[in-house]
């Protein structure tokens, strides 16, 4: 696994990073938007340096499994991004998504600017206040650490085994 560093600023792109739970799923339904440029898993939010999978399993490394995606901010804008984001998931749920239970499986936007926080607070709030969800929104926004690519293995999983899960 490796750190990996921002994209160089004059590049036509922008990074989000979330959490909605196993990333496998997560990072398939983000490549599949337009103006996604590429999607890695991994984990931020910890306190542990170089973390396997098998150490954020165990939830005390308090790393959020993520997917760090890259995009084409003329095409897919960072509100469509984190509208689509709320979409895929259950928000109000905390430390879990479905059968998956842990702080490794939380609801997180780790925003990389005062912008992109701006940003995920109004999309957040806007929705929250729509009465879509019967329970209040439950998505952490925080600032953004290093991200730890996940092992390769994990990587476009559900791309490499026809979209199944096989767990």
């Amino acid at each position: 696994m490796q750190q990996t560093d921002h994209l160089d600023s004059d590049a036509v792109s922008a990074i989000a990073t979330l959490g909605a739970g196993c990333f496998w799923g997560v990072e398939s339904r983000f490549r599949k938007l337009d103006g996604v440029i590429d999607a890695t898993v991994g984990y931020m939010g910890g306190h542990v340096d170089h973390p396997t999978y098998e150490m954020v399993c165990t939830g005390q490394t308090g790393h959020a499994e993520v997917v760090e995606v890259v995009f084409n901010p003329s095409v897919l804008s960072y509100s469509s991004l984190v509208e689509a984001f709320f979409a895929l998931h259950d928000p109000t749920q905390v430390d879990r998504q479905g059968p998956d239970v842990g702080r490794q499986y939380r609801s997180v936007i780790f925003v990389h600017d005062a912008e992109q926080e701006s940003t995920a607070r109004i999309v957040r709030d806007r929705l929250n206040a729509s009465g879509q969800w019967a329970d209040p929104i439950a998505t952490s926004i925080e600032p953004a650490g290093t991200f730890w690519r996940a092992e390769e293995y994990h990587q476009q999983y559900l791309a490499k085994r026809g979209g199944q899960c096989g767990v």
